[in-house]
């Protein structure tokens, strides 16, 4: 199913970039928690394919509204699960699901941790609750703030980009109350979110490692005038803008 995804992913999106400074720690034992922001409904695809490169040793699990789990059934088949969002007993249902699934030391749940889709640009991220509890069924998990943001840059595709944060022990932070907790949390994903949008800005492909990118240029009759008059000169063709002087 990964497969599916990553060529969906190619087909509309130019790439998908993790900054050099933000590669996770995948040599962690125990369940992991990663919690994100939720700028786009692009982040489902960005979750399986960043659970595939990073953390393959791990079985991922990620909540997901259940009225789009119906929508979209195919996310049910790769470790999604539903929660009604709007009602007291969906935050139930997201704790004893969490808890089953963080019990295993291979597993890994993915949170959209605003619980609503939110600009990036946003402040405060106004985190939800539930993300800063989970270290009391799980204290040996290690959690792990992920920034998502979007962007373009030259290409005809958007660019999706990615940094993870600095790890936190579940065993390290259960000992706050649980606002303080959901503070500190909250306080270190804008940190990497801060830093993460510095380097999508400078518009450098040097700050960031490659998980998986698309087909460059344009295409049709644009990208075929562009091979011909390459062709033409002698010159190998670079369908990507910067290479539109080849």
């Amino acid at each position: 199913m990964v497969s599916v995804f990553r060529r969906y992913f190619t087909r509309y999106m130019n790439a998908l970039r993790v900054a050099a400074w933000g590669m996770p720690d995948a040599s962690r034992i125990g369940p992991v928690v990663v919690y994100s922001n939720h700028p786009a409904w692009w982040d489902a695809a960005v979750y399986i394919l960043a659970a595939d490169r990073f953390f393959p040793s791990h079985e991922s699990y990620a909540p997901i509204d259940a009225a789009m789990l119906k929508q979209y059934g195919i996310f049910g088949r790769i470790g999604a699960f539903g929660v009604d969002l709007e009602t007291s007993r969906g935050g139930a249902e997201f704790m004893a699901a969490s808890a089953e699934i963080l019990a295993s030391p291979k597993r890994a749940l993915w949170v959209t941790a605003q619980g609503r889709f939110s600009d990036v640009r946003e402040r405060p991220l106004w985190l939800k609750p539930g993300i800063a509890r989970l270290v009391e069924i799980a204290p040996d998990c290690t959690i792990i703030p992920l920034a998502i943001e979007y962007g373009f840059w030259l290409e005809r595709g958007a660019e999706a980009f990615i940094a993870f944060g600095t790890p936190l022990r579940g065993e390290d932070l259960i000992g706050f109350p649980r606002a303080q907790r959901l503070e500190y949390l909250e306080r270190e994903l804008t940190s990497t979110l801060d830093h993460l949008s510095a380097d999508v800005q400078a518009r450098d492909p040097a700050r960031f490692r490659p998980v998986l990118e698309g087909r460059s240029g344009i295409g049709g009759l644009y990208d075929g005038w562009r091979r011909l008059t390459s062709a033409l000169r002698g010159r190998s063709f670079d369908p990507s803008h910067e290479g539109r002087h080849s």
